[in-house]
């Protein structure tokens, strides 16, 4: 995981696009028009997805057809997966311990 996704996806605008790709590919008009942002600022964003290595470009014609890319969002979710594991066995740790002072707790 390096630290120029999460830089990408930092910015709201950028989230947004990634959300919007999730459901299908768009042109760079499609997405500027479903966010309400103008096209050069869209394709500011989409470089910098790009240059993340999250989006990919299809040229189709005279249009430019963005995709999102899998193997990032593997990679994010195999880094977040180590977090998961960690929280998940604290959980399991804080859960014994309320278990044991449950026992404990004397019936009134």
């Amino acid at each position: 995981m390096n630290a120029q996704t999460f830089s990408a996806l930092a910015e709201p605008n950028r989230l947004d696009i990634v959300e919007l790709l999730l459901e299908e590919p768009l042109s760079v008009g499609e997405i500027a028009d479903k966010l309400k942002l103008n096209q050069p600022q869209t394709s500011k964003h989409l470089r910098v997805l790009s240059e993340a290595g999250l989006v990919e470009v299809q040229p189709i014609a005279n249009r430019r057809i963005y995709k999102l890319r899998a193997e990032p969002f593997k990679d994010l979710d195999r880094w977040l997966d180590s977090y998961r594991q960690m929280w998940e066995a604290r959980m399991d740790r804080l859960d014994d311990y309320l278990n044991v002072l449950q026992e404990k707790k004397p019936f009134n």
